[in-house]
């Protein structure tokens, strides 16, 4: 038996239409998007057409074409903030952030690119007065996670966005825990750029993300790198508009296969739906916990202001020791330690050790909850 609650790194199972749509794709088209002429070239082209526009409807972009596709979050995120910050440019993060944000603004302070990085609270929430205070003269970008892959902490991204907005400032949001789970309108919420990945909250498979960039804002980011895309071929210089500029090589197309229909099932099964379930089972498994001494809880109690997303420590068990049970014994399959989001740890206080962390998912049930808190209990009582 396996109990899955590693959904924050990746989510699994896959919907059946998922795996469907990529062996649909490779048993019968299998040919190069956008590099030939005949029918399966373009049947190739198509599919990769209908991700962006499933993704454009889940998240209320007007033009498919705003959409560049990508391997995952960490490429687009790499695309926008390489691309965008010069020396000189300052930029305002959060202490929350994945180390696919932290390691690019750490190269790039290094570069020349001036970095503010605001504390949260020891729940790893965002004060956003805090934001309007780091803004200077020559800010350029706010970059925060939509919620923290840690706590599940949603950030106020709402009143991030109206910030933003009012100085002059571009928003842009990395939704790797809240893409499908989260309604996200980039219009309402301000955001000039949207990453995303496709292998968590989506429902596909690994290797598919891509980014929304604002029109225009294709004239203010370099292309991470630059190659054949299919279009142009009779100039060696990149093409310079949307969404090729960003595409050079080609692209995960089976791959776009599988996340198309797995945008489209959250589609067909509504955001508002998959978040009722995930926030029963989080709430569940937190008030459970509660319950008992020896735990501690890390981030808000409010499910309302997080994902589900749970990390927790043991009283004198470490992290990667209490993983290995929960696995080894009860079939239990979580994620121990950093997260990779040093950061984050630290404004907790959990680092060096990090936290055991289980990340529900749609198919998580609250049998499988019950059997994970035995293990909890069985850990606990041989603790002391």
């Amino acid at each position: 038996m396996k109990i899955y609650f590693d959904n924050a790194a990746t989510s699994w199972p896959k919907p059946d239409s998922v795996i469907n749509s990529m062996n649909d794709f490779n048993s019968n088209i299998g040919s190069n998007p956008g590099r030939s002429g005949h029918h399966l070239s373009v049947e190739a082209g198509r599919v990769l057409f209908e991700a962006r526009d499933n993704a454009s409807e889940l998240f209320h972009i007007d033009d498919p074409l705003r959409i560049s596709l990508t391997s995952n979050i960490t490429h687009s995120l790499n695309i926008v903030l390489r691309g965008y910050l010069k020396p000189g440019d300052h930029v305002i993060t959060s202490s929350m952030e994945h180390n696919s944000v932290m390691r690019p603004l750490r190269d790039l302070e290094q570069q020349g690119v001036e970095l503010t990085v605001i504390h949260c609270d020891d729940a790893g929430m965002l004060e956003p007065d805090e934001i309007k205070k780091s803004i200077r003269s020559n800010t350029k970008l706010l970059m925060l996670t939509h919620a923290s892959n840690v706590t599940g902490t949603v950030m106020p991204v709402q009143e991030a966005g109206k910030i933003a907005a009012e100085h002059g400032v571009l928003f842009c949001l990395d939704s790797a825990q809240t893409a499908g789970v989260l309604d996200i309108d980039v219009n309402s919420l301000n955001v000039d750029i949207l990453c995303f990945t496709g292998h968590k909250g989506l429902l596909g498979p690994m290797g598919t993300g891509g980014f929304y960039l604002k029109k225009g804002l294709e004239n203010l980011i370099d292309p991470l790198m630059s190659g054949g895309t299919g279009s142009l071929s009779e100039f060696e210089k990149q093409p310079d508009f949307m969404p090729d500029k960003y595409e050079a090589g080609t692209l995960n197309a089976i791959g776009f296969a599988g996340l198309s229909s797995g945008i489209r099932y959250i589609l067909d099964t509504g955001v508002s739906a998959i978040r009722e379930k995930e926030d029963s089972l989080t709430a569940y498994f937190i008030d459970s916990l509660k319950s008992r001494k020896g735990i501690r809880i890390y981030g808000t109690a409010d499910t309302n202001r997080r994902t589900s997303v749970v990390s927790f420590n043991i009283d004198g068990v470490a992290p990667s020791e209490a993983a290995f049970i929960f696995d080894e014994e009860y079939g239990i399959l979580s994620r121990p330690g950093l997260h990779c989001a040093p950061s984050a740890h630290r404004t907790l206080n959990s680092f060096p050790g990090g936290t055991n962390r289980f990340s529900f998912g749609f198919y998580n049930t609250f049998e499988e909850i019950d059997i994970s808190l035995k293990a909890i209990d069985k850990i606990l009582h041989s603790s002391r």
